[in-house]
């Protein structure tokens, strides 16, 4: 019986997927002795504060910084400690502040809104296009006189239509912060992404393509931006970096320590294999598909340079939401890990409405927060971006781990045929 015609698993079959299927931390399952020597060098060294210890050395921070710096072909960059870390700074870095607008994508992790906020900024919501990144037109039908700044989310790996970005940001005196949070190494036109607008924001955290559980960096080729990223990030940054007494600012601390650094050192060098492996496969799964996707007329996600794509995942397109749902359940049957990516009512921090906190602009304190001090009126309800909304109820999600072995891919192959394949 051919996988076209097999029973389905979710109508009492015999489920397609029958391996393990590696959980998605792509760094995370790389940890080996690479990372463990890094580490016990710098706990035998006794000097786990990038600036001093008991005995004299380099850091490792430092080095990141160099080698990271190098590897997204940026002239400067900043440790620190969190992906969130990375935009709060990056955007402080950029001159934004109270009375701000910062447009952002309505499909994006909250952090990408919260660090507007705590920025003093107010995050304007755009729609995303197929790519579920930014729509650089919804960008400019969004501008006002208070706007200041884009952020676009290189979601799910994959980089944003940046050529559009650049033109509408340009056009308009805005700045541009990259959200890289999800496409470490990732391209677009032969440029990693962070490197292209004014500054790159990266997250470390667990889940993310390379990782020292949590932590983030931010590039830019602003020497002005990386002044102000260094003094904010360090409360004494201005002064450990050189500049002058009558510039500098008052900072936090958001330091990167000394462990963190050497974690990333190690898994910085596996970038590379990283991508090739998680391109590989799914240019196996997605090509085993093809055939029955055009058969049923089935879209896959725009790819706004499909070479440049970091390839974490696989989406495509249902013709309605429904059918969708129907489809993600029978897959899930045979073991393929499928998700629609929106399921209203289901809360999901990476969707818009469920930005609580944000979309009811609560506030730490009653006199303050942008909502008391911007000037235009800024109002957010739950279907103010529907195009956003309609894709991501009709996306189905499937995860592209590097370590899927061949006989991995061909089992979730044969689950995605056998189910696509049949009436529905």
């Amino acid at each position: 019986m051919s996988m076209s015609t097999a029973k389905l698993a979710i109508e009492g079959g015999q489920p397609a997927v029958r391996s393990p299927l590696p959980p998605m931390y792509p760094g995370g399952l790389r940890i080996g002795q690479e990372e463990e020597e890094a580490v016990l060098e710098v706990i035998r060294s006794k000097r786990l504060f990038r600036y001093y210890g008991p005995t004299p050395g380099p850091s490792k921070v430092a080095q990141l910084e160099q080698e990271f710096a190098a590897c997204m072909g940026a002239p400067y960059s900043v440790a620190v400690t969190s992906g969130s870390a990375s935009l709060i700074c990056a955007l402080v870095g950029l001159g934004i502040g109270p009375g701000d607008e910062v447009i952002v994508p309505a499909y994006t992790w909250i952090a990408s809104a919260s660090a507007v906020l705590a920025a003093g900024g107010a995050p304007i919501l755009a729609e995303c296009d197929e790519s579920l990144t930014i729509d650089p037109s919804d960008i400019e039908r969004r501008i006002t006189p208070r706007t200041k700044a884009v952020i676009p989310v290189h979601m799910r790996g994959a980089p944003c239509d940046m050529d559009g970005v650049m033109a509408v940001a340009r056009k308009h005196g805005l700045k541009v912060l990259e959200d890289t949070a999800q496409a470490d190494g990732a391209s677009y036109r032969g440029r990693r992404l962070g490197s292209i607008g004014d500054a790159g924001a990266f997250s470390f955290q667990f889940n993310k393509i390379i990782t020292c559980g949590e932590g983030g960096m931010v590039i830019t080729g602003d020497r002005e931006v990386w002044k102000r990223v260094v003094m904010y990030h360090d409360v004494i940054g201005g002064a450990r970096n050189g500049i002058p007494e009558g510039e500098i600012l008052p900072g936090v601390n958001f330091r990167m320590t000394e462990l963190q650094g050497a974690v990333m050192l190690a898994q910085l060098r596996k970038l590379d294999t990283l991508l090739a492996d998680m391109r590989r496969n799914k240019a196996l799964l997605k090509a085993t598909l093809e055939d029955v996707a055009a058969r049923k007329g089935i879209a896959f996600r725009r790819q706004n340079d499909p070479a440049g794509d970091a390839a974490i995942c696989l989406i495509f397109y249902l013709p309605e939401a429904a059918r969708a749902n129907a489809v993600a359940e029978a897959l899930q049957a045979e073991g393929v890990p499928a998700e629609v990516m929106h399921r209203p009512g289901q809360s999901d921090y990476h969707i818009y409405p469920y930005w609580t906190p944000i979309m009811q602009q609560r506030t730490w304190h009653p006199n303050g927060g942008p909502w008391r001090w911007h000037q235009g009126e800024v109002r957010y309800t739950p279907d103010m971006c529907p195009r956003t909304l309609d894709l991501l109820s009709r996306a189905i999600h499937i995860d592209i781990s590097p370590d899927l072995s061949n006989e991995n891919i061909e089992e979730l192959a044969e689950g995605l045929n056998k189910v696509m394949s049949a009436e529905w």
